[in-house]
Parts: C-alpha cells; structure tokens; sequence
C-alpha cells in the first residue's frame, strides 16, 4: 500500500507540474496579441457573419448546452442507478464525478459572472463600443457590458473532463476514449464561439485549464482523504493482530 502511495503521489507531482506549465503558456499567448489577430480573422467593422447564423447558434450553441445539461443528469441519476462503463465505478467515485463536473462549471459561471471584460463582438472596431482591455487587468473597464471570460460555452464540454480522473483507474481505455471526446468537443464549442465574436482564444483555453485543476484538484483530495480513512483503520486492526 505504501508503493501505491508513493507511486500516486508521484502521479499526482506530474500532473500538477503539467498543470503549472500549462498556466504558464496560457498565460504567454495572452501577452502574444494572437487574441486579437485572430478575432479579426473570423470578424470586422460589419461584426462576425457567424453571430446571428442559424445553423450555427442551433448546432453548435443550443444543442451542444442541451447535450450539456443532459449529461450533467445523467451523471447525478448514476449516482444510484449506474449505467455503461459508469458501472465500474463505485457509489462514492459516481457522486465525485457528478459533483466535479458541477463544481466545474460553477468556476467558469463564477468567474464569467464577476468579469469587466467584454466579447469580442462588443468592441468598437467590430461594431460595438467597447476597447480591448486584457482580462487580467481585473480593475479596469472597457467601456463594454463585461461578464465575457472564461467562455462558459466551452465549459459545457471541458466541465467533463472529471470523468477522465473517475476512469483511468478502473478503465484506461475508456478514459482515454472520454478524454479525446471531451478536448475535441470543448475545442469545437470554443472555435465555434470566437466565430461568432463571443470569446476570444484565450476565453477557451483558460476554461480548458480551470475544468482540468477543479478536476484534478478534487481527485487529488478525494483519493488523499481516502487513503487516511484506509491506514486509521487498517492500522488498528494489524496491531490488534500483534497483541494477540
């Protein structure tokens, strides 16, 4: 148990070195101004011919949220009644799952709620009002109505990037599977949206890397505190065993 231990910890030290890194090179693409240039690819001083295109709000934008939502119920209802491969998981790694996804997309709603920064559609060069400001610049207005980073659109994919945590002990292959699935439908929610003028690149790669570390950050506890529970009560039953 305890080469277990070490070797989880050890997983656990890579992952969030990843993780760090991951921070750092986000954080390099915001100061690289390909935000903006991409932005004025998809759009210009007439707006973003994707925002108000029908196919595009209800295939990528409605359906998707849909889809989404749908997911989020289905993970709490195989809490009791499991299904699929969510049937190798037990009870408490069920409720883990279901609760991570939710956690995830309450950081994105969160931080998306209490943000200054606006979309890129709300800027003056694409038709709105507002400047382009960086949203690390916390304090400082745009002139816009804000409340536009992360992107909460690609949440609706990344938030289940928890399931990739919940599998890979019990069925790598499925949670392989489940990862691939989740990156690509996150990236394609993510690109349809900057089509539109909604987020930046930024927006999505940002809520790519807060879905992941709420995830593995809850994994990471859950298992932690599970292996307390564990040794308090298998040490006590090995030195009854030595008493006797």
């Amino acid at each position: 148990m305890a080469a277990l231990t070490a070797s989880r910890g050890a997983s656990d030290r890579l992952f969030f070195s990843l993780t760090a890194i991951a921070f750092m090179l986000i954080g390099l693409w915001d100061v690289s101004g390909l935000d903006l240039a991409l932005a004025r690819l998809a759009g210009g001083a007439g707006g973003f011919a994707w925002r108000d295109d029908r196919a595009v709000i209800v295939g990528l934008h409605e359906i998707p949220r849909f889809l989404s939502m749908a997911g989020v119920v289905a993970l709490a209802v195989a809490v009791c009644w499991p299904f699929g491969v969510l049937r190798r998981l037990d009870a408490h790694a069920r409720l883990r799952l279901a609760l991570s996804v939710v956690a995830a997309l309450a950081a994105v709603s969160l931080l998306k709620n209490t943000s200054r920064s606006s979309c890129p559609w709300d800027l003056a060069e694409f038709g709105g009002v507002a400047r382009y400001v960086s949203h690390w610049d916390w304090g400082l207005r745009d002139g816009g109505p804000g409340r536009c980073f992360p992107a909460g659109h690609a949440s609706a994919a990344f938030a289940f990037l928890a399931g990739w945590f919940a599998l890979r002990p019990v069925a790598p292959r499925a949670a392989a599977v489940w990862l691939v699935a989740t990156v690509v439908a996150g990236c394609v929610l993510g690109l349809a949206q900057q089509w539109r003028g909604a987020h930046y690149m930024s927006h999505t790669l940002w809520t790519a890397w807060l879905c992941w570390s709420v995830a593995l950050a809850i994994d990471v506890a859950a298992r932690r505190r599970g292996e307390r529970v564990k040794e308090s009560t298998v040490a006590p039953a090995v030195a009854k065993l030595n008493e006797s």
